[in-house]
C-alpha cells in the first residue's frame, strides 16, 4: 500500500514549458456556470458574514456578483448553518441572483449531507472531512492504512452518492495547513502529501462513478502552492484523469502582501495553462479579492488565449521535442547553483542574498541618492546597486560628480553603468562602473571588446539583450575575457520573459555556464499592473530557483519601487526583511474581526524584521499554519484566544482585550521581542 512519488523526470505538469497551453480538462458544471474545458477562468469568492445572519449573507452575496463574482462560497460549520443556504438561496433567488452557491466543509460530513439540497456545490477538505488533526505520530502498517482508507470511504460514500443523485458538482480542497495525521505520518508536512490527501478521495468517487470534481492544493506559501499544483496535474496526467484546478494561496493576507503573494501562486500556475476558477483570499471585503482575480486572469482568457499560443520564444524547442531542464526539479525547490562574484561592497550569485537593483531617476543626484539610502535603511528595504544609464558626456559627466560626492558610501551602494552610446562613451566611463553594460553592442566584436574592458577593470560584466541567443553571446564573450556575467533579458510581456528566462537557464547549463541571471521585470501601465505583473514575473521565477538579483522597472518613485521589489522578494521566500503575517480572509466562522484585528497586531509587532506572525480566525487551519510560523494568534472560542508557538498551543481561552499584550509577552519570552 506504500506509495511514493515517480521519479521527478518521468512527471509532466503542463503541455510545454516553453510555450503556453492551456491544460485540458474536463468540463464541470456548477449551477449555470460550466468550469473547465475551453471555458472563461472563473472568478469566485467567499462571504465572511455568519451564514446564520441570512440578510447579511445575501446583501454581501450580492455585493460579491455586483462585482463580478461568478461562484458564491458561503461557509457551514453545521447542519443550521447548511440549512440555512436553503434560505439564502431562496432569498438570492427573488432578489434576481442566481449565482451559483458552493457550501464550504470542515469536520461536519452531516453538514456537506444537508448543504448538498441547497447548493450547487459542495467543498470538503479531505484533511478534517473525516480525521481530527491532534499532530500524533503513528507508524502505520499497510493493513491499517488500508483500514483508515475504508473507513474514509464508508463515511465520504453516502455524500458522493448523494451529489451524483442531484447533479451537484464537488471541490476537493487540499489545505496544506490541515493535512490529517494519517497523512502527515506517511508523506510529511509535504507537496505529496497534500496531493495524495486529495487522490484518496477522487479514488473513491471514480469507484462510485462520479466525477463532478474540482480540485484545489491552497497553501500560504506559494513555493509549495506551486509544487503542489505541479505534482498534482503530473500524477492526474499519469493517471489520465483530467479534472480541473481551482486555483488560490490560502491566507494570503491584505494590502499588497496579499496581492503580491496570491500573484505569485496564482499567476505562476496560470502561465503553466494551470487553473480553470481562482480566488484570492484577502483580509478583506471579499467584493475587494474580485477585481484582482479578473486582473490575473485576464490575459488568459479566451480571446487573449488564441493570442498568447500563437506567440512563440526565439530559440525555444520545436513543439513536441523534449523540453531541456531549467531547473533541477519542477516540484521540490532548490536555488540555481552559480558562481559568486562582487558588484562593489556586494557579493552576488551562488549562496548569496538575491539583490535588488533600481535604476536610477533621469533626475537623480548625489544628495537624493543619500536620502533614499538613509529612508530606505529603517525599513531594511535599501538600494544596494544602482543602475546608472549613459548615453551622452553629459551624463557620463553626472555620473562622475555623483560618484565624488559618494565616495564615502562604497561600502553601502554599487554602480551598474549603462552605456547606451558608442565606443569611445564606454572607455571614458567605465572606471566610473562596478559593473558595466553596453546596449548598443549588437555586434561579436563589440561584445568582446566591453568584456576585455571589464576583465581590464576587474569588473563584472552585465549583458542584456531580447533574445537568449544575444544572451548566450554576452555570456561567451565574458567567459572568454575571463570575467564573470550578469544576464538579463529585455521582455514586456510576462509570459514570453518567463518562458524566455527558463530558456536562458536551460541553454546556460548545457553549456556548462553558471553565469548570473538578473530578473528585469518591465514598466507596466498602472500600479495595479505593475504589482501583478512583476510578482507574477519575479516571484515565479524565484519559486523555480531561478535570479540572483531583480530590478523592478516603474513609474513609481524610488521608494514605492523598493517597497514592491521586497515584497515581493519576502513572499517568494528568498529574502526576509520585515514581519510576515500569514492571515486568513475571514469568514462566517471566524470567531473575530480579521482586518481590524490583523490591522491592531501589525502596528505592534510590523518592525519585528523576520519574525512569522500568524492570525487565524479559527482552528480549521490554525494549528497546521501555525508550524509554518513563529508565532500564532487564533480563536478558539467566542471572546477567547489561543495562542501557538509553531505548531503546539501554549495558552488557552485567553479573553481578547488581553490577548495582544500576551502575544507580546510570549515573543518577549521567546527572545525575539525588540523594541520599536
Amino acid at each position: 500500500m506504500s506509495i511514493t512519488a515517480p521519479a521527478s523526470g518521468a512527471l509532466r505538469h503542463c503541455l510545454d514549458l516553453y510555450r503556453y497551453r492551456r491544460r485540458k480538462t474536463r468540463v464541470v458544471r456548477v449551477g449555470k456556470v460550466d468550469v473547465g474545458g475551453d471555458n472563461p477562468i472563473r472568478v469566485q469568492s467567499m462571504t465572511t458574514t455568519d451564514t446564520l445572519d441570512i440578510e447579511a449573507t445575501i446583501a454581501q452575496s450580492i455585493r460579491m456578483v455586483e462585482a463580478g463574482c461568478e461562484i458564491v462560497r458561503i461557509t457551514a460549520p453545521t447542519v443550521n448553518d447548511a440549512r440555512a443556504l436553503g434560505k439564502i438561496k431562496e432569498g438570492l433567488l427573488t432578489r434576481g441572483v442566481d449565482a451559483p452557491l458552493v457550501a464550504d466543509i470542515h469536520f461536519a460530513p452531516q453538514a456537506a449531507m444537508e448543504a448538498a439540497e441547497h447548493v450547487e456545490k459542495v467543498r470538503i477538505n479531505p484533511g478534517n472531512f473525516v480525521d481530527n488533526k491532534r499532530f500524533a505520530v503513528k507508524e502505520y502498517t499497510d493493513a491499517e492504512y488500508a483500514a483508515e482508507l475504508e473507513r474514509i470511504e464508508a463515511a465520504f460514500t453516502p455524500l458522493v452518492e448523494k451529489l451524483k443523485r442531484l447533479g451537484r458538482a464537488l471541490r476537493i480542497g487540499t489545505n496544506h495547513g490541515s493535512l490529517s495525521d494519517r497523512i502527515m505520518n506517511r508523506y510529511g508536512d509535504s507537496p505529496l502529501g497534500m496531493v495524495e490527501s486529495a487522490l484518496e478521495y477522487v479514488r473513491i468517487a471514480e469507484k462510485l462513478g462520479y466525477r463532478d470534481i474540482i480540485l484545489s492544493m491552497k497553501a500560504s506559501n506559494p513555493k509549495v502552492m506551486i509544487a503542489a499544483y505541479r505534482l498534482l496535474a503530473a500524477r492526474m496526467d499519469a493517471a489520465g484523469m483530467d479534472y480541473p484546478f481551482h486555483l488560490g494561496v490560502t491566507e494570503a493576507g491584505d494590502g499588497e502582501d496579499g496581492r503580491v503573494k496570491s500573484a505569485i501562486g496564482i499567476g505562476s500556475l496560470l502561465e503553466d495553462g494551470l487553473g480553470d476558477t481562482i480566488r484570492v483570499s484577502l483580509t478583506e471585503p471579499p467584493e475587494v479579492e474580485v477585481p484582482v482575480c479578473y486582473a490575473l486572469a485576464s490575459r488568459f482568457q479566451p480571446v487573449a488565449r488564441a493570442e498568447r499560443e500563437a506567440s512563440e520564444v526565439p530559440g525555444a524547442p520545436a513543439a513536441g521535442q523534449e523540453p531541456p531542464r531549467y531547473c533541477r526539479d519542477l516540484f521540490d525547490y532548490e536555488r540555481r547553483k552559480t558562481e559568486a562574484f562582487k558588484i562593489g561592497p556586494f557579493f552576488i550569485g551562488g549562496p548569496q542574498l538575491v539583490r535588488v537593483i533600481l535604476r536610477a531617476p533621469k533626475d537623480a543626484t548625489a544628495e537624493s541618492l543619500l536620502a533614499l539610502l538613509e529612508s530606505q535603511l529603517k525599513k531594511s528595504q535599501e538600494p544596494e546597486i544602482i543602475e546608472w544609464s549613459v548615453d551622452d558626456v553629459g551624463g557620463l559627466d553626472r555620473l562622475r560628480s555623483v560618484r565624488e560626492a559618494l565616495a564615502k558610501e562604497t561600502s553601502r551602494l554599487a554602480f551598474l553603468v549603462r552605456f547606451d552610446s558608442g565606443e569611445a562613451l564606454v572607455r571614458q566611463g567605465i572606471d566610473l562602473a562596478d559593473a558595466a553594460a553596453w546596449r548598443a553592442a549588437a555586434h561579436p566584436t563589440e561584445r568582446r571588446k566591453l568584456a576585455g574592458l571589464c576583465a581590464a577593470r576587474s569588473i563584472p560584466l552585465a549583458g542584456e539583450a531580447t533574445t537568449v541567443g544575444e544572451l548566450l553571446e554576452w555570456d561567451q564573450a565574458a567567459s572568454e575575457a575571463g570575467v564573470p556575467a550578469l544576464l538579463s533579458l529585455r521582455v514586456k510581456d510576462t509570459g514570453a520573459a518567463i518562458r524566455s528566462y527558463r530558456l536562458l537557464s536551460a541553454r546556460l547549463a548545457e553549456r556548462g555556464s553558471k553565469a548570473a541571471i538578473l530578473l528585469r521585470a518591465a514598466r507596466q501601465d498602472d500600479g495595479d499592473s505593475q504589482t501583478l505583473q512583476s510578482s507574477v514575473l519575479a516571484g515565479g521565477l524565484l519559486c523555480d530557483g531561478l535570479g540572483d538579483a531583480i530590478k523592478v522597472r516603474s513609474s513609481s518613485s524610488p521608494e514605492r519601487t523598493l517597497e514592491l521589489t521586497y515584497n515581493i522578494l519576502q513572499a517568494a521566500g528568498v529574502r526576509i526583511t520585515k514581519t510576515e503575517f500569514v492571515s486568513c480572509p475571514s469568514c462566517g466562522r471566524t470567531l473575530f474581526d480579521l482586518q481590524e484585528t490583523t490591522e491592531r497586531i501589525k502596528s505592534k509587532t510590523g518592525h519585528l524584521k523576520g519574525v512569522k506572525i500568524a492570525i487565524m480566525g479559527c482552528i480549521v487551519n490554525g494549528p497546521g499554519e501555525m508550524a509554518d510560523a513563529d508565532f500564532g494568534y487564533v480563536g478558539g472560542a467566542p471572546a477567547r484566544i489561543n495562542l501557538y508557538v509553531g505548531k503546539e498551543c501554549v495558552q488557552k481561552g485567553i479573553p481578547s482585550d488581553r490577548a495582544d499584550q500576551a502575544l507580546v509577552d510570549l515573543i518577549k519570552a521567546h527572545g525575539k521581542w525588540v523594541e520599536p
